[in-house]
């Protein structure tokens, strides 16, 4: 029998809350982003609209990255002509979360923790761990019909806070069972084998007989001034726990890269910042006003989501400034999954986000390509679909 100590208990106390509600914070904040006309102000038509699986609900957790980047395993599941699965988005957290754990004690605690991750832990969680059905481990093993990690996330990051300490004068190997069986405990235990279809499978030979996708496939690519261009860099972001690198490009070569894939039926996942006052989830519309929000009118503030607006032209030295100053971080990440235009002949990216099916757009947003240029901190896609000037350059 375990008994739970009164340092455990102080420790559950001071770092209760510390992560777990970042993105319900998020989410809550961008409810005053709204304009009350703004479906009928503006008329999309679809340019591109690549085939995706249904919306589905994160939760109360910051398993986004988990959700975007499984949405976009499916849709590359799509593209290879098989039958697409939903997967198990908490499959791929769980064993992210495990993973980071592990990284946390081996720095002393000084790493990230919270729930939060990026599209690379889905890519390496799916090499090693392999994959398995939506149906087959739901993470909902505490009472909730959605995800509700704060009490998980206490736990958990108060434990490790203590591993840390090292209150023995040396580790012992229990302290990863007794981590991960508090994961456990909350989201369930990972299955060895299971059936689908009239199949006995392991996540391991699921992943490779019905997903069917080579991790060593996909890339990450982001753009910073302070970086050689077409060389990688470690992106120093507190969710890149793992010290992934990914590659660096010019600004304009995002969506140039974008553009591309969609093109050639390609989705492309998208990380980046958005707690802007121009984005708004309710409207489901992203850009970047011309005029700065704290400089305009409560009567512009009110009417700046009813149709289209004119844009700031972005430059690298103001995302590079964004990213230095914090007004750029790694909040969210979604699933860009098409083109579309609006009535003045302007393209945006259709954008498959985690969050439901509340918004006017049943779950997606339209973001313009100024937007997801300056806010991206990282897209992520398969290899062949980056354009070959540009991959001939990134040596991939």
């Amino acid at each position: 029998m375990y008994t739970i100590t009164k340092p455990f208990i102080i420790a559950v106390s001071l770092f209760v809350g510390v992560t777990s509600f970042a993105q319900d914070n998020l989410v809550n904040s961008l409810k005053i982003n709204a304009s009350e006309k703004s479906k009928e102000s503006f008329k999309f038509s679809d340019v591109i609209n690549i085939e995706n699986t249904s919306v589905k609900n994160q939760g109360s957790s910051g398993t986004c990255w988990s959700y975007s980047a499984n949405s976009f395993l499916e849709s590359e599941m799509i593209r290879m002509g098989k039958k697409p699965v939903e997967l198990s988005q908490i499959y791929s957290a769980r064993n992210a979360y495990v993973e980071k754990g592990r990284n946390y004690v081996r720095m002393h605690g000084s790493v990230a923790l919270g729930d939060g991750g990026a599209f690379h832990d889905v890519i390496n969680m799916y090499r090693k761990y392999g994959a398995v059905p939506q149906s087959v481990y739901t993470g909902l093993n505490y009472g909730t019909d959605k995800n509700k990690f704060s009490e998980m996330a206490a736990l958990t990051e108060a434990f490790l806070k203590a591993v840390v300490t090292n209150p023995n004068g040396e580790l012992t190997p229990n302290w990863e069972k007794a981590y991960a069986a508090i994961i456990d405990s909350y989201l369930g235990t990972i299955p060895k084998t299971f059936d689908y279809n009239g199949k006995k499978y392991t996540p391991e030979t699921f992943a490779k007989e019905v997903v069917g996708i080579n991790a060593d496939d996909y890339v990450e690519i982001s753009s910073l001034q302070e970086y050689p261009y077409y060389t990688k860099f470690v992106l120093m972001v507190p969710d890149n726990w793992n010290y992934d690198q990914v590659y660096n490009v010019k600004m304009n070569e995002l969506t140039e890269i974008i553009d591309s894939a969609l093109k050639n039926g390609y989705t492309v996942a998208w990380a980046g910042d958005v707690s802007e006052k121009s984005f708004s989830w309710k409207n489901g519309v992203a850009f970047v006003p011309e005029k700065k929000v704290e400089d305009m009118t409560a009567e512009e503030k009110a009417d700046m989501f009813n149709g289209p607006k004119k844009e700031a032209v972005v430059t690298e030295e103001m995302r590079q400034k964004a990213f230095d100053n914090y007004t750029t971080t790694d909040d969210h990440g979604m699933h860009i999954v098409g083109i579309s235009k609006d009535q003045n002949g302007k393209e945006y990216y259709i954008v498959k986000n985690s969050w439901g099916t509340t918004n006017d757009y049943k779950g997606y947003l339209y973001m313009s390509k100024e937007f997801a240029k300056y806010k991206a901190t990282a897209i992520m896609l398969h290899k062949k679909a980056v354009p070959n000037a540009i991959a001939t350059k990134l040596k991939i």
